[in-house]
């Protein structure tokens, strides 16, 4: 398994943004755990993520962080001031409309906090209905940018696509001149991740061509001499299915990961054995694994779940999110939305800000490396990037 992008939706790379932003002080909500409100009734936060479906592994990593980060921010006892935090969960199973459905009930029972979207395709279609009713939304593990200044009620606790794709690009350093080939399936999935690399790698001055495969090959070898007649200097594979393990064994024995710098995502823990032997030969760009960081955050979370996976960071971060906006606006909604806005707070995976502008997560990410074999694999990070290293460019807030 690589970088998933079949949830994701990739956006051109903007123009950066003419003006700084205001910086804010770094912070941890539960430092100041003790607002919110005026009276002791609960605050309902509705959780709508997936717990069956495709992305349930996802959904239950993001729900262990949720609770882990809840528990944290609030000092382990669940309320902000007098004011208990009431979760209700809601499977959505990856579909949207179970999602918007969920979402609308949920607030029809007066609840201002939604949180969750697992999938892409979730987090696109509750969006508008937070801006039309006007409720806070933090969405989850969705990696698509087009989360990113969807409206001013549209937060997001995880990282977008383009933070992975410049992380790839951090590979090679100045890519001006630099050959990239991307090696990916036919379809949505590969045309994704090609425009991808081209709008921000690309972009930057990379020469980018393609080597494709029909999703159903198994015979690699043909393609795996196209990429190294093109001679790039990084090649950025994409692949998802059940024909991976086979990919990469093809690329190792025919050279191609000796032959120049091989980079993809790195799934959660459970995919890691895909790789097989190949696995220590590949640079990883990785949103998070265990060890990645040590922050106070990723202590606590590790002390409740044992091993920290990739999204573990993101719901915990959504509990911080929730923890602040309760914190600052009480049950006023607009108040919420101000507090988050420009808020830099310590994560599990270092310091975290949310650009007023769009409310992109600014946050660190990771190159990383695999070391041992099969189910004993362990990553290790090579390199860390700062938030503001993989700031995606600033888009105007659609609504």
């Amino acid at each position: 398994m690589t970088v998933r992008t079949t949830r994701r939706v990739f956006l051109s790379a903007a123009t950066m943004m003419a003006a700084a932003l205001a910086a804010t002080a770094c912070g941890s909500p539960q430092d100041t755990a003790t607002g919110g409100g005026d009276s002791a009734a609960p605050v309902k936060v509705g959780l709508v993520y997936s717990q069956s479906g495709a992305l349930a592994s996802y959904g239950k990593q993001y729900i262990e962080g949720f609770k882990a980060g809840l528990d944290f921010a609030t000092k382990g006892t669940g309320k902000v001031g007098d004011r208990k935090i009431e979760l209700t969960e809601v499977d959505d199973a990856g579909d949207p409309a179970k999602a918007v459905s969920a979402a609308k009930d949920l607030i029809g029972k007066g609840t201002k906090i939604i949180a969750g979207s697992t999938a892409s395709g979730v987090a696109l279609q509750v969006a508008p209905i937070a801006a039309q009713n006007k409720v806070l939304f933090i969405s989850g593990p969705a990696a698509t940018d087009a989360v990113t200044g969807a409206n001013k009620y549209t937060f997001r606790s995880g990282r977008q696509s383009y933070q992975d794709v410049v992380t790839a690009k951090s590979f090679i350093g100045d890519p001006t001149g630099k050959k990239v080939v991307v090696f990916a399936q036919d379809g949505a999935f590969g045309d994704a991740n090609e425009a991808a690399v081209k709008a921000v790698i690309g972009g930057a001055g990379a020469t980018v061509s393609s080597v494709r495969a029909p999703a159903s090959a198994t015979e690699f070898t043909p393609f795996a001499s196209q990429i190294k007649a093109a001679k790039p200097d990084l090649l950025f594979v994409a692949w998802a299915g059940t024909t991976a393990p086979a990919m990469w064994q093809t690329l190792d024995q025919q050279a191609v990961l000796s032959s120049t710098t091989v980079v993809t995502g790195l799934d959660i823990r459970a995919s890691w054995p895909t790789f097989g032997a190949a696995g220590a030969k590949i640079s990883f760009l990785s949103h998070y694994f265990d060890g990645a960081s040590d922050t106070e955050a990723s202590k606590a979370l590790k002390a409740k779940v044992n091993t920290i996976d990739l999204f573990h960071p993101d719901g915990f971060a959504a509990a911080q999110m929730v923890v602040r906006a309760v914190q600052e606006g009480g049950d006023d909604v607009d108040k919420m939305v101000t507090a988050l806005e420009d808020w830099s707070f310590d994560g599990v995976k270092g310091k975290m800000t949310i650009r007023a502008a769009d409310h992109a997560l600014l946050q660190p990410m990771f190159q990383a490396k695999l070391t041992g074999s099969g189910t004993a694999f362990t990553a290790t990070a090579q390199k860390s990037l700062t938030g503001d290293e993989t700031a995606p460019p600033a888009v105007a807030m659609k609504g």
